[in-house]
């Protein structure tokens, strides 16, 4: 397993431990971790509605260098 994938999985597990103790009875805690998943509802419809739109990514606003120096 890839280091971005073992970092995932413990991320997500945390979250998750969170939310049961937030249900369990800390209900502080629910008001934060609500915020990632409405930021993630919005981030999806977002995505959602460019596509339906047909809309393109927009372009990169810089130019490559091609003469890198190297070191």
């Amino acid at each position: 397993m890839s280091v971005r994938r073992i970092t995932a999985v413990v991320l997500l597990a945390l979250y998750l431990l969170l939310w049961a103790l937030a249900l369990s009875g800390a209900t502080s805690l629910i008001e934060p971790l609500v915020i990632p998943l409405a930021l993630a509802v919005m981030v999806a419809l977002g995505v959602v509605l460019n596509r339906y739109l047909g809309l393109t990514p927009r372009k990169q606003h810089f130019q490559e260098r091609d003469d890198e120096r190297e070191s």
